[in-house]
């Protein structure tokens, strides 16, 4: 399935991009970050949520939105 994935922040500096579409064949968010991890090799060292669809999820959480954000750490005020 063919999937959006956007950065913010610090994560668009490691990327150098503010959005991509991939095709992915995986099931989870694990399997997703593996991609992005081998893709981006300094995505491994920053610290991140993943966004599916507005809704924050964890790393087991299946794959089932076209929309995926990399969000990085982020303080109210």
């Amino acid at each position: 399935m063919e999937i959006s994935i956007k950065y913010f922040g610090q994560i668009a500096e490691v990327t150098q991009i503010n959005e991509e579409y991939i095709e992915f064949s995986g099931h989870d968010v694990s399997e997703l970050l593996c991609v992005l991890h081998s893709k981006y090799e300094n995505l491994k060292h920053k610290d991140f949520q993943v966004a599916q669809n507005q809704e924050l999820v964890s790393e087991d959480t299946k794959i089932t939105g076209e929309t995926i954000a990399l969000l990085p750490p982020f303080s109210g005020g």
